[in-house]
């Protein structure tokens, strides 16, 4: 069983090949998807929850911000330590957009 080394995905047989269900990859050809790497600067692709994103779908909860006092934030979860351990719980208050976290 061999996988994807784009994406990891299981490769699967096509035309006595194989091939990336996902993103086409073929195994055997150049590989045409070159990582570019800026020197000196990280990329990561990982993004919690960006400025204002999503956030007219989030819950609304009644807690006081913990920096300008307003009492309306949105909230969201997120396991963030072993799976063992309860999530973290995530606050952004509606008003400043102050976000903090609780570990539950």
């Amino acid at each position: 069983m061999k996988f994807c080394p784009n994406c990891e995905v299981k490769l699967k047989k096509s035309d006595s090949k194989l091939q990336c269900p996902k993103c086409n990859y073929i195994e055997g050809q150049e590989n045409k998807h070159a990582k570019k790497v800026v020197k000196g600067e990280t990329q990561s692709n990982f993004n919690v929850l960006a400025e204002n994103e999503g956030e007219e779908s989030l819950p609304t909860i009644k807690i006081e911000c913990e920096k300008c006092g307003n009492d309306e934030a949105v909230w969201w979860m997120l396991q963030t330590r072993s799976a063992d351990e309860p999530t973290t719980q995530f606050y952004r208050c509606n008003k400043c957009r102050y976000t903090w976290r609780n570990y539950a």
